[in-house]
C-alpha cells in the first residue's frame, strides 16, 4: 500500500490488488517504530496517524527481581520526533494509506481480487492471474509486478526465487488478556524454564506473544486450554487473576515462525519486497517497518524509470542493493538473539539474557540507545522522495459545547 501511494504520488499508474474484502485481521505485532512515524509525517499523514487508537512504547524492560527490572532499549533517548513505537491496529494504517492513496488519479485499489499466479512471456513476467470473490477470473497486465504477499508468496514459484531459509527455534502464540491499571506501560519480557513471554500494552487489552519450542503447536492444542492457563500463570503471576477469561485454545493463535532471505529479490518484470524477499522473525518487531523501508526504497528508485515505461532487471537489482545492509544487519541480530536467548531459554539452561548484559545496562544506562536505535531507526532509515512529499493542511476545530 506505501509503495502504491508512492508511485501513484509520483503519476505512476499502478493498481493494488488485496485479496480480502477489507483489512479487519488479526495482524499480530502491529508496531510503527519511529522511523516510519518519520515518513507519514512526511507524506503529511502525521496527524491522521495520530488520532488513530494507539499505545505508545518508550522502553522495553526486563524483570530481574522483585519490582526491580533493566531498560533493554528506551527509545526516549533517540533524537526523533517519535521517539516512541506505536501500537496501531495495521487495519487502521492500511485503511489510512489505502485513503491516501485513492485520491490520487492513478491509483487503483481492488478489493476480494486474490492472485493466483504470474504471466510469464519472453522470458519476463509481464503482469499476473487473478480470481475474484465471485469465481471470476482474470489478467490484468503490468510493466512491473511487486510481490508484496509475504512469506508464501506466489513469486516464489518461479525459477531462483526460493528463499534460503535460516533454523528458528520457537514458535509464537498469540491471545488477549484484559488488561489493569495497574500494569506496566512498556513492553515486558518474562522468561521461564522451557518458555518465553512478552507482553505488549494495548489499548484496552494485554497482547502476549508466547514462545516455546517450534513445532509443538500439536501438543499445545492437545494438552488443552487448562493446562495452557496453568502455564501461562506459572509464567507470569500477575496475571493469574485473568487467565480464566480464555475459554478455549481457539483464543490462541499460533504462528509459524520463518526466518529466510531471496538469494536474488527480482527477476525481469517482477519484484519481491517485506516479507516475500526476506520473511522476518518476530524478535524487534521490525517486519512491518523493513517492508515500509523496502516500498520507500524501491519508489524512490523506480518512479524514474516507471514514468518512462522502461524498468530494467538493474533497475530492480539496485532495490535489493540498497536494502540489502539493513536487512541482513537485523536478521543477522535476530539469529543471535534466537541463538543467545531464546534457543537456551527453551532448552531451560538460561532465564533471560546473561547477567553481564544485564549489569552492564544497570550500570550504563545510556547504551540502551543502542538497541533503541537498531530496532526504531535502523542502519539505512528511508525518508519520502520529493515527489511524494506533502504539508499536512490544518486539522479542523472542533468546538464543544459546555
Amino acid at each position: 500500500m506505501t509503495l502504491g501511494l508512492l508511485l501513484a504520488r509520483a503519476g505512476v499508474p499502478v493498481t493494488v490488488l488485496e485479496k480480502h474484502g477489507d483489512f479487519l485481521r488479526d495482524f499480530r505485532g502491529d508496531t510503527v517504530h519511529p522511523s516510519t512515524q518519520r515518513l507519514l509525517d512526511e507524506l503529511g499523514l502525521g496527524r491522521r496517524f495520530a488520532e488513530l487508537p494507539q499505545t505508545r512504547l518508550h522502553r522495553v524492560d526486563w524483570p530481574v527481581d522483585g519490582d526491580r527490572s533493566v531498560v533493554l532499549a528506551d527509545f526516549g533517548r533517540l533524537r526523533e520526533a517519535h521517539p516512541y513505537i506505536a501500537m496501531v491496529p495495521q487495519w487502521d494504517l492500511l485503511d489510512l494509506l489505502a485513503e491516501a492513496a485513492q485520491q490520487e488519479p492513478s491509483f487503483t485499489l481492488r478489493m476480494n481480487t486474490e492472485v493466483t499466479g504470474l504471466i510469464r512471456a519472453a522470458g519476463q513476467v509481464q503482469g499476473v492471474r487473478y480470481r475474484t470473490q465471485d469465481g471470476t477470473l482474470g489478467q490484468l497486465r503490468a510493466t512491473l509486478t511487486v510481490a508484496c504477499d509475504g512469506r508464501w508468496s506466489v513469486a516464489h514459484a518461479g525459477d531462483g526465487m526460493q528463499p534460503r531459509e535460516f533454523p528458528v527455534p520457537m514458535d509464537v502464540w498469540w491471545f488477549r488478556l484484559p488488561r489493569s491499571p495497574r500494569d506496566s506501560g512498556a513492553l515486558t519480557p518474562r522468561g521461564g524454564p522451557g518458555r518465553l513471554a512478552v507482553v505488549i500494552p494495548r489499548v484496552g487489552y494485554l497482547q502476549i506473544a508466547y514462545l516455546a519450542a517450534k513445532g509443538g503447536d500439536p501438543g499445545l492444542r492437545a494438552a488443552g486450554i487448562e493446562h495452557f492457563r496453568r502455564d501461562v500463570a506459572a509464567l507470569m503471576p500477575e496475571l493469574a487473576d485473568r487467565v480464566d477469561t480464555l475459554t478455549s485454545m481457539d483464543d490462541v493463535k499460533h504462528l509459524d515462525v520463518r526466518l529466510n532471505r531471496l538469494r536474488r529479490w527480482h527477476t525481469d518484470g517482477l519484484l519481491c519486497i517485506g516479507d516475500a524477499a526476506h520473511a522476518m522473525s518476530p524478535v524487534g518487531g521490525v517486519g512491518i517497518n523493513l517492508a515500509v523501508q523496502d516500498a520507500v526504497a524501491a519508489a524512490t528508485l523506480l518512479a524514474g524509470p516507471m514514468r518512462r515505461g522502461t524498468v530494467t532487471p538493474a533497475d530492480l537489482a539496485a532495490v535489493r542493493a540498497r536494502r540489502l545492509l539493513p536487512t541482513v544487519a537485523v536478521q543477522t541480530l535476530q539469529r543471535l538473539m534466537h541463538r543467545g536467548l531464546i534457543a537456551r531459554t527453551l532448552a531451560g539452561r538460561r532465564i533471560g539474557p546473561p547477567r553481564p548484559i544485564l549489569a552492564l545496562l544497570r550500570r550504563f544506562p545510556r547504551l540502551s540507545f543502542v538497541p533503541a536505535y537498531l530496532i526504531g531507526v535502523g542502519l539505512r532509515p528511508e525518508h519520502a522522495p520529493s515527489f511524494a512529499r506533502r504539508i499536512p493542511t490544518a486539522l479542523p476545530a472542533v468546538h464543544r459545547s459546555g
